[in-house]
């Protein structure tokens, strides 16, 4: 019997039982934020999708895992979240235009993200909305990115699909099959209680750690000079030209971004 059975509200089997579907429901939040909020990149979204899948493992919760639902299905709900996300932050920067951009620097905002971005699109084209899924920071701004610089929609929401059913999905998957290697669900099993705990003290504390970083970035880039401002203009410059979405056919169109 688990230390916590006699006391019902901190059995981690009723805490499963009752919010199990409703952490699959955070989960496709957070995955929809990542690329439909601007503030997003604050959120860890890589470790969330193989965490997610781990969890799926019957071993850890009987039937269907600690979500109640079949593997298959958390992983299609998750890459349908990814999606939408991505349409949401397209919208928002076609909406919104150049304005997007016209704001102060801070721990959720920064020109240079922004920049980041741009130097993906520049280098790598329009399958920049499929890459970026796999690399943090700018699979936040690219949609936004996509969207101000007026990329085809049917072309950006093609690689939007693509992008959210490789990373969302294909992620899930992959921490679902990590949960198969003998031993591996068993232990997830066995502790539980402590890997959900870590998982949701490990979110708070990556986006905490993350946000005072962004700030430290900017304090620094206003020491060297920068107005720590976004005014119109500036935003403008940020507008990425028509061509920037159109297919780099060799690699002699600049240097690769940093990731």
């Amino acid at each position: 019997m688990h230390p916590f059975a006699l006391i019902p509200w901190l059995d981690p089997e009723t805490i499963i039982n009752a919010a199990g579907p409703w952490a699959l429901v955070v989960v496709c939040f957070i995955i929809f934020a990542e690329t439909g909020l601007l503030v997003g990149f604050l959120l860890p979204g890589d470790t969330l999708l193989i965490m997610a899948g781990l969890l799926s493992n019957p071993v850890t919760h009987a039937p269907n895992g600690v979500f109640g639902i079949n593997v298959w299905i958390v992983g299609l709900l998750i890459g349908l979240s990814a999606f939408l996300g991505g349409e949401v932050g397209y919208l928002i920067g076609r909406k919104g235009g150049p304005a997007v951009f016209e704001r102060k620097e801070s721990g959720l905002f920064s020109r240079s993200n922004v920049d980041r971005t741009n130097a993906f699109f520049e280098r790598y084209g329009g399958v920049t909305v499929i890459l970026a899924r796999f690399v943090p920071i700018v699979r936040t701004f690219a949609p936004v990115a996509a969207g101000v610089g007026k990329m085809a929609w049917h072309k950006y929401s093609l690689y939007n699909l693509i992008g959210a059913i490789i990373w969302g999905f294909g992620l899930t998957v992959i921490g679902y099959l990590v949960s198969l290697i003998p031993g591996v669900g068993e232990f997830v099993a066995s502790y539980i209680d402590v890997i959900l705990l870590a998982a949701v003290a490990g979110t708070l504390v990556f986006i905490v750690w993350h946000y005072f970083a962004e700030k430290r970035k900017v304090k620094r880039e206003i020491a060297a000079g920068s107005d720590g401002v976004v005014d119109p203009n500036e935003a403008q410059d940020l507008v990425l030209e028509p061509e920037a979405f159109d297919e780099k056919q060799d690699g002699r169109h600049g240097d690769a971004p940093h990731l």
